[in-house]
C-alpha cells in the first residue's frame, strides 16, 4: 500500500465506522476508485485500523466509559447476542460478507428505512437511563448488522430508539457498544492472522503503515463522532438515508455495468 492509499482508507474507516452509512460499502467504493489490489496485507490493515476507531470512543467519552461495573454489565448484556449468533452462524455470515449484491441492496433498503425513522420515533432532549432490558434489546438489534451493508451503527441506534431512548442517548450507547463488539471481531481476525507465519511476517514488515493508519482513523473518528451527534440531534436520520441510497445505487450501477468489485 502506498502512503496515499493508507491515509485514504484510514479516513474512510474513521468517517464511516460510527455513522449509519455502512463502512463496508464505503470500503468497496474506495478501493474500486483507487484501483487497489486486495492483498493479504490490505485485509489485515482494514481490520487493524479499527482499533484506532475504537480508541477514539474511549478517549472522547473517557469519563463516562470508565464509570462503574454496572455500566460494563449493561455493555456485556448488549454484546452477548451478537457474540452467540456470530459464533453459531459464523460461516453463513462470512458467505454474506463475500456478496457485494447483498451489501448494495441493504444500503438502499436501510436508506429507505431511515427516511421514515424520525416520523416513527419521537425525540426529546431529556437524558434517559440505560437499563439491562434496553441493553439486551439493543444487543439483538445489533445482530441485524451481521448482514453486510446494514450498518452496526444504524441497527443499534434505531434499536435504542425503539426502547424509548432519544437520538443522542441511542447514538452514544451505540458508540460504547462498538468498543467490545469491534474489539472482539478485530481481535479474533488478528488472532487467526498470528496463527499463520506468513501473515505475521507481513504484519511486522508493515508496522509503520499500520501505525499511520490507526492514528489517522483515530483522529478522523473523533471528529466524525462529534459531527454526527450534532447532526443527528438537530436534523435526524433523513440526510443519512438519502446518502445511503446514493451509495447503494452507485455500487449497483458499477455491478450492472460489469465492474468487478471486491470486498476488503
Amino acid at each position: 500500500m502506498s502512503l496515499f492509499e493508507t491515509i485514504v482508507i484510514a479516513i474512510v474507516e474513521g468517517l464511516t465506522e460510527f455513522l449509519p452509512v455502512s463502512s463496508t460499502g464505503h470500503m468497496i467504493i474506495t478501493q474500486n476508485l483507487l484501483g487497489m489490489e486486495i492483498t493479504d496485507f490490505v485485509k489485515i490493515f482494514t481490520v487493524n485500523i479499527q482499533f484506532g476507531a475504537i480508541l477514539s470512543v474511549i478517549v472522547l467519552y473517557w469519563k463516562r466509559f470508565f464509570q462503574s461495573w454496572d455500566f460494563y454489565l449493561k455493555l456485556l448484556i448488549a454484546f452477548i447476542p451478537a457474540a452467540v449468533i456470530g459464533f453459531l452462524a459464523g460461516d453463513f455470515i462470512d458467505s454474506l460478507l463475500e456478496n457485494i449484491w447483498v451489501v448494495a441492496t441493504m444500503l438502499v433498503l436501510g436508506g429507505v428505512l431511515m427516511l421514515f425513522v424520525d416520523k416513527w420515533f419521537k425525540n426529546t432532549d431529556t437524558e434517559q437511563e440505560m437499563d439491562w432490558k434496553r441493553a439486551l434489546k439493543i444487543g439483538f438489534y445489533q445482530c441485524i448488522a451481521m448482514i453486510p451493508g446494514v450498518s452496526r451503527s444504524m441497527a443499534t441506534i434505531v434499536g435504542g430508539m425503539t426502547t424509548g431512548l432519544n437520538r443522542k442517548n441511542s447514538a452514544e450507547f451505540s458508540f460504547f457498544l462498538a468498543v467490545p463488539t469491534m474489539a472482539a471481531a478485530s481481535g479474533y481476525t488478528l488472532l487467526k492472522t498470528f496463527k499463520d507465519p506468513a501473515s505475521i511476517s507481513i504484519l511486522t514488515d508493515n508496522l509503520t503503515t499500520l501505525l499511520i493508519g490507526n492514528i489517522v482513523a483515530f483522529i478522523v473518528a473523533m471528529a466524525a463522532i462529534k459531527l454526527f451527534i450534532g447532526i443527528l440531534t438537530k436534523y435526524g436520520f433523513k440526510a443519512f438515508g438519502v446518502y445511503r441510497i446514493i451509495i447503494g445505487c452507485l455500487i449497483l450501477i458499477l455491478l450492472f455495468t460489469g465492474n468487478k468489485l471486491d470486498i476488503i
